[in-house]
């Protein structure tokens, strides 16, 4: 296990950059489209410029620089930077809209931005006047002329990163210790980053976390996610949410080298070809692109090679399904009597496997090459990765293991080990950290029962920013932090989540959603009664909508569309179309709404929801039984 007792993160990336110092640390795409590659030692002197840049604008310790940033070289390198001299950044992506920065930067007071784009910069400018302690921003890319003309009106002075790393080196020539004097004032407590959550409800939650929730992950988590010096790995989602940023810690803290893609498709394979990752992170839509794209790519070509591909995938799925159930490696809720399985699979499992050879020989191998010769594992995490993507790369041999975390674990609860994966599950906690499942009124269960899984252990974060009263809401007395997610603990104490208790929806693509201002904003048209937003795992956002009865039939009468009963009114055609215009005018850019807020398919519902059944004592929605009473109409609306 990794040592990380009494270090900060950039002191034990400084300590990696000792052992590995010629080691591939970032590989960067130039303009003729190959990769740059920066060394440990290149990266590191990088980062310490760049805090020296900062000393020489009096950054103190615990103060709070944003950063708005995709991920790139630089975003790594200023982040361990403003980290050595105990600083903290609030980190946030360029497409964040004006309202969240506004909210975000003025909440904590940043005088200090780093941002990327001259886009970014724009927003934050024209908010000024809401930002009357901004004086500094950083940029990325350079700045362009425009750009330098609205600092200059806005009072805020803007230094190209370049910049500020001559200003860093000339600093530290003219104060040689300073530098390592704050490296060596770290603290595991102290603050790392303020990563605020969805802006969706107007109230943003900055989760406060420490070097130490960062570093207690990085104990275990390299065993189970196992890299060496000299090895790549792809960098292709957002380094603002924390899972990303998380796993570049991984990464560094073995010292693995990083390439930086983009999530898409043609881009993403001729990296993959280029850089030969042994790791691909990625949120699980990332995976079922992979696969649809495979799939589309034999519906193309057809004929005998479809048929092959088909009869070939189905036979290693089942061959796949008997080898886990015979050696024990699927999740299991309660004692299973494997001896049976030897029994009863045995002999077929026997048959299937020169078929299942012959696949892998002529179609797998194949489609395996398209990941690399090096690739070792994708990393799903950021939401659930569905059961049908699970098993169908397992059953090619293509190793994709799962992970589950919050924000407010910074983020890693447990992960599938790469080399001993259980399907159908997260992975056993990780060392340092306790997992329990409770019933609603906070009794343990044991295993194997369904119920409230609540987390305590190094990770959880210091709490909400400026926000105590949430923060002791989320967090109770002893220590553990509720995540609002169902789940249930196996017998092999794996944890399998089950759904949700909280209203916070996460889409596959890693998107989170509150479900309310949606479900307001929807009510406040005549024609809908009740609107209930659902997507939980999903590629997109569905709903449950009852309609205005009386309005509704009004509505009708006038557009002479006939019907016998509001049941039958709500199965005709026109009305759907109807209510489905009303749908997408609402929820639509013009309104603020993003475009994975969009809600493309909803069922229609004619009875009102009532107490004891959809709805509370207090007649709120109870959002875990709703859907499990309309489990069929969602099925509808989330059909593929």
């Amino acid at each position: 296990m990794m040592d990380v007792k009494d270090k900060t993160v950039p002191r034990l990336i400084a300590q990696v950059v000792k052992n590995n110092p010629d080691a591939p640390a970032q590989y960067t795409k130039n303009a003729a489209g190959e990769f740059d590659c920066l060394t440990y030692a290149q990266m590191w002197q990088k980062a310490v410029d760049f805090a020296g840049g900062l000393l020489s604008y009096n950054v103190q310790r615990g103060e709070l620089l944003g950063l708005i940033s995709e991920d790139r070289a630089e975003w790594q390198q200023a982040d361990l930077g403003l980290l050595a001299i105990g600083a903290a950044d609030v980190p946030r992506g360029t497409d964040a809209s004006p309202s969240d920065l506004k909210y975000i930067l003025s909440f904590t007071e940043c005088r200090i931005c780093i941002a990327e784009t001259n886009a970014a910069v724009k927003k934050i400018l024209d908010l000024k006047a809401d930002l009357p302690l901004l004086k500094y921003l950083v940029m990325f890319d350079d700045p362009t002329e425009e750009t330098l003309n609205l600092a200059k009106a806005a009072d805020v002075v803007i230094h190209p990163f370049e910049e500020i790393l001559e200003k860093g080196r000339a600093y530290n020539k003219e104060n040689p210790n300073r530098f390592e004097e704050e490296l060596a004032k770290g603290n595991w407590d102290d603050t790392a980053a303020i990563i605020f959550t969805s802006g969706t409800t107007g109230v943003p939650k900055g989760v406060t976390l420490s070097h130490g929730n960062f570093l207690t992950q990085l104990v275990e988590v390299t065993d189970r996610i196992k890299l060496y010096p000299g090895e790549n790995a792809l960098a292709i989602l957002p380094v603002w949410h924390v899972y990303m940023r998380e796993v570049e810690y991984v990464i560094l803290s073995q010292a693995c080298g990083m390439t930086y893609s983009k999530p898409i498709g043609k881009i993403l394979l001729e990296d993959i070809a280029k850089a030969n990752p042994v790791i691909l992170p990625g949120v699980p839509r990332v995976f079922e692109a992979v696969m649809e794209g495979i799939d589309r790519k034999m519906r193309r070509t057809g004929g005998i090679t479809l048929k092959l591909y088909n009869f070939f995938v189905k036979t290693a799925i089942l061959h796949s399904r008997m080898h886990r159930k015979m050696f024990r490696q699927n999740f299991m809720a309660k004692q299973e009597f494997t001896p049976f399985y030897w029994i009863a699979f045995l002999i077929p499992w026997i048959l299937l496997f020169p078929l299942k050879a012959l696949g892998d020989a002529i179609v797998f191998k194949k489609i395996r090459a398209m990941l690399g010769k090096n690739f070792r594992a994708g990393i799903a995490g950021g939401g659930s990765y569905p059961k049908n993507v699970d098993e169908y790369f397992w059953a090619l041999g293509i190793n994709i293991v799962e992970g589950y975390g919050l924000t407010e674990t910074a983020p890693i609860v447990s992960v599938r080990h790469i080399t001993k994966p259980v399907f159908g599950c997260i992975g056993r906690p990780l060392y340092g950290i306790n997992a329990r499942i409770v019933d609603m009124e906070g009794n343990d269960v044991g295993k194997g029962k369904k119920g409230v899984l609540q987390i305590k252990g190094g990770t959880v974060m210091k709490g909400y920013y400026k926000r105590p009263e949430l923060t002791a809401k989320a967090i109770n007395s002893d220590g553990w932090l509720d995540t609002g997610d169902l789940a249930i603990i196996g017998m092999g104490g794996e944890l399998k989540i089950l759904g949700r208790v909280k209203d916070t929806i996460v889409l596959r693509g890693g998107e989170n959603v509150e479900p309310i201002p949606l479900e307001v904003k929807l009510e406040e048209s005549i024609y809908i009664q009740t609107a209930v937003v659902v997507g939980q795992d999903q590629r997109n956002l569905g709903a449950l909508i009852l309609p205005n009865k009386e309005e509704l039939e009004l509505w009708a009468d006038q557009n002479n569309i006939a019907y016998e009963s509001f049941e039958g009114l709500l199965e005709t055609e026109e009305v759907y179309k109807f209510m489905d215009s009303i749908v997408r005018d609402i929820i639509s850019p013009k309104n603020g709404f993003r475009a994975f807020e969009r809600i493309p398919r909803f069922a229609l519902l004619s009875k009102p929801f009532e107490v004891g059944r959809e709805l509370s004592a207090k007649q709120e929605l109870m959002r875990y039984k709703i859907t499990e009473l309309y489990a069929k109409e969602l099925k509808a609306v989330f059909k593929e």
